[in-house]
């Protein structure tokens, strides 16, 4: 192995690691009970009202913010 290898390596994986320390899994309660885990803290309250976030399925979530009850790190 190279040097340009293993420094490529190296990059990698420091990188794949601040990626990994970056990621707050949260979970999003609704005053219906109805849950959902995201990988990420959501964005607060946006201008118009609502909470916006993408559950861990890749799907986007946008809900009024009177609808969320709970918004919490994942134990």
């Amino acid at each position: 192995m190279g040097i340009k290898t293993k420094l490529l390596g190296a990059s990698l994986a420091a990188a794949l690691l601040a990626l990994a320390g970056c990621s707050t899994p949260t979970v999003v309660t609704l005053q219906n009970g109805t849950q959902y885990l995201t990988k990420d803290m959501p964005e607060t309250k946006t201008k118009d009202g609502f909470y916006e976030f993408e559950d861990i399925s890749g799907a986007k979530i946008k809900v009024r913010g009177d609808e969320v009850a709970t918004v919490r790190k994942q134990d």
